[in-house]
């Protein structure tokens, strides 16, 4: 430490002297000392406002120059600044006696590690993210048929990309896949699993489109369905045309009963209609 940096002087010694005539003076303008140490000028001049880094001399007309010993505190400034350390904690390792130089920069060291290990997740997330954007599914072909069943196909979620990839619901899609487990994509599967049996359960009932049953049927569909992206009403209602009219979703819900497809359809505009919605106008939106 420089005998002009004692951490036990006065306010007024570690003022600036002014020099009259600077023809003789060897230093350093602030945009030469920028330029040296990277730092910008307007860092140096706050540095000087707060007493960090006060430059030992200034010419006649004002301008700060910075001495040989000023850099070398510059210096620590910086390097202090890059591992993270505050101003005012850089202030107290430079000019505190008391200050326990090692257990701050161990400190310091220990929160840089968390951060590392903060980062490093973080990028694990964003890998998974991008993956699920993607691909739409985390999981490996082998996951996939125990949880989706032998009938499931692997290459469903890269056609549904090809063809959704660039819509809002397939991007609210990714995300959730990214955060999903093959555990609670188990747990979804078996949600609708059971929704399905419920619903050929109605029908056979004699469930009438319209009522209480089956309109809890129909929430049940919209809030199982949320697991894969937020359905509106209106989209759920052009669900419901597409499970009709697609021989592969038609297949499956008439896999179940015989023309649960047709009624599946039929408790969704119902319940449409009485939510002020029009089945024939309604859009995916």
């Amino acid at each position: 430490m420089q005998p002009s940096e004692s951490p036990h002087r006065t306010p007024a010694a570690a003022t600036m002297r002014s020099t009259p005539d600077t023809s003789d003076v060897e230093g350093l303008t602030v945009g030469e000392v920028s330029a040296r140490l990277g730092v910008t000028v307007r860092a140096l001049h706050h540095w000087d406002e707060v007493g960090l880094a006060r430059p030992s001399l200034r010419t006649a007309a004002g301008y700060r120059l910075y001495t040989a010993g000023d850099l070398e505190r510059l210096h620590r400034i910086v390097v202090y600044r890059e591992i993270g350390l505050g101003l005012d904690r850089i202030q107290a390792v430079l000019d505190d006696s008391a200050t326990d130089v090692p257990g701050a920069l161990r400190a310091q060291r220990a929160q840089v590690a968390e951060r590392i290990d903060r980062l490093q997740q973080l990028s694990a997330g964003l890998d998974r993210m991008i993956d699920a954007h993607e691909r739409g599914l985390l999981l490996t072909v082998e996951q996939q048929a125990a949880i989706f069943g032998p009938q499931w196909n692997p290459d469903w979620p890269a056609q549904a990309r090809r063809r959704y990839g660039d819509t809002t619901q397939w991007q609210q899609y990714a995300e959730r896949s990214a955060s999903r487990s093959p555990e609670e994509w188990q747990a979804v599967t078996e949600a609708m699993a059971d929704l399905d049996r419920a619903l050929g359960d109605a029908m056979d009932a004699g469930v009438t489109p319209g009522s209480p049953e089956a309109d809890q049927l129909v929430e049940r569909h919209r809030e199982i369905f949320a697991s894969y992206f937020p359905l509106t009403r209106q989209m759920q209602v052009c669900l419901g045309r597409t499970f009709e009219t697609d021989p592969g979703f038609a297949a499956h819900y008439d896999g179940i009963r015989t023309g649960l497809a047709a009624w599946f359809r039929r408790i969704v505009d119902a319940s449409a209609r009485t939510h002020g919605i029009d089945p024939e106008t309604a859009a995916w939106q």
